[in-house]
């Protein structure tokens, strides 16, 4: 077990886990290294930005493999391009709205946005016409205008999610296209190099591991070939450690403002589509899986090259990072491997809140408006927040409930839920009392249809009356 800082800004030291906790996580990653038959497995789990395990089984090059041992990380590289294209939304370059043809004309795809590409629900092919491309040599990689072949689609435009191999190649060209350089340089340059990511690479660097196949019916193993995915590579070509990609996971939380900010970073990891129809259980946002475990979010992605399997799951609400790596082709179901070391530590450890702390000072216009409010009969609280935030939601049980940022003028626009987007405003009488709350068009009163706030439609002059026995 190893403790050590993975965050762009100093943490305090993590609790060291328990000795029960930490022998729970080496036996599963025993389990799944022997079940699995990989070669190598390692594996690691932070926690509030720090290393709190990291684990393995058997050997790299003669020594055990750690947390700054290479492997393979496959798809979970989609999640770096689309921090990328992002950067650009961010720095007005383009609008996640537009059509790819409108940046990147002659693709075959033109008509899918660029939104429809992070979130696979562009109904483009899984993979490209050719033959298997991940194990082809460079000179079989296909062009721009190969990628995609003559029948690019599969489902109609914006209808279904279809994971989409590429279409994070599209991305990548986007990227080089409005850059002017190599993908792989400007990740190096607006990414890696920020975040202090230093042994995340687009190329393999010592010491790393070699990726096999077992044989599914003996124990023997054939090396896998590793490929420069040339055009592919957004789609898929960066090796990395447990380490960088702790940290590269609590980025992808707290944000990182010479990066992507974490408003950005709220908005890829809300769900975009069901990666099932109708299941929202298991979604995907933009560049990152979504899944709901053990009544927890986990946001994150695998990965898979022939001879690498990965996984990487993130929980915000118990500040928990776990990364599994391995070196074979098939096996290790990696990212469920990662899920469950991750629910290991939540259920054994959960995280201890933070002490409760009166705010520091308080607008008192927005105290005066703090506690319940009705819609209709309804009955919702308003509730002051950090800063000079508020959030709407039920009393008690189940309902609409969104957090709401201040605009600075008295108004406050919804970060989350059914609200998301929408203003929040107060309507003051003449002499300055508090008539109603405005929101998106619904008006919550004081009272249940209070006689003395314009509800609309109008309030019954009898008022509220039972009925005559």
């Amino acid at each position: 077990m190893t403790t050590s800082p993975v965050s762009p800004v100093p943490q305090a030291s993590p609790e060291e886990l328990l000795p029960s906790t930490r022998r729970a996580l080496l036996h599963r990653v025993a389990v799944a290294q022997s079940e699995g038959r990989a070669p190598s497995l390692v594996a690691a789990v932070a926690r509030d930005g720090a290393l709190v395990w990291t684990g393995s089984r058997t050997s790299v090059d003669g020594h055990g493999p750690d947390e700054n041992v290479q492997y393979r990380i496959g798809s979970i590289t989609k999640t770096f391009t689309a921090v990328l294209v992002l950067r650009l939304r961010d720095e007005g370059l383009l609008d996640l709205a537009d059509p790819l043809e409108k940046h990147l004309p002659g693709t075959g795809a033109g008509e899918v946005t660029i939104a429809e590409l992070l979130a696979h629900t562009g109904g483009l092919a899984a993979e490209t016409p050719g033959e298997w491309w991940e194990r082809s040599s460079a000179e079989l990689r296909p062009t721009l205008g190969e990628v995609l072949g003559e029948q690019p689609f599969r489902h109609p435009v914006g209808r279904r999610h279809h994971y989409s191999n590429p279409g994070y190649t599209l991305l990548g060209s986007l990227v080089e296209k409005l850059r002017g350089a190599p993908w792989a340089e400007v990740l190096q340059r607006e990414v890696l190099d920020p975040l202090g990511l230093t042994r995340t690479s687009a190329e393999p660097q010592a010491p790393h591991a070699g990726g096999w196949a077992v044989h599914p019916y003996a124990d023997v193993m054939l090396p896998e070939p590793s490929q420069d995915l040339g055009l592919m590579a957004a789609a898929g070509q960066l090796w990395s450690t447990t380490r960088d990609l702790a940290v590269f996971a609590a980025f992808l939380v707290a944000g990182e403002e010479r990066v992507l900010g974490a408003e950005s970073l709220r908005e890829m990891r809300a769900p975009a589509a069901p990666t099932l129809p109708g299941d929202w259980g298991a979604s995907y946002g933009l560049g990152v899986q979504v899944a709901r475990r053990d009544g927890r979010t986990l946001v994150g992605h695998s990965g898979s090259l022939p001879g690498f399997v990965a996984g990487l799951w993130l929980c915000e609400e118990e500040g928990l990072v776990a990364v599994t790596l391995a070196n074979c082709t098939s096996g290790v179901p990696a990212a469920s491997v990662a899920a469950e070391l991750l629910a290991i530590v939540a259920d054994a450890e959960p995280r201890i809140p933070e002490p409760w702390r009166p705010l520091p000072e308080v607008d008192a216009s927005v105290l005066e408006l703090a506690g319940p409010w009705y819609w209709g009969t309804q009955v919702v609280a308003l509730r002051l927040s950090d800063g000079d935030g508020v959030t709407l939601g039920p009393v008690a049980g189940g309902g609409r409930s969104s957090r709401f940022r201040t605009n600075g003028d008295g108004t406050w626009t919804g970060l989350d839920g059914y609200y998301a987007g929408e203003v929040l405003r107060a309507v003051r009488r003449p002499d300055g009392a508090v008539s109603h709350l405005d929101l998106g068009s619904f008006m919550f009163t004081r009272e249940p249809y209070a006689t003395d706030a314009p509800v609309p439609g109008g309030v019954d002059p009898e008022g509220w009356r039972g009925i005559p026995r």
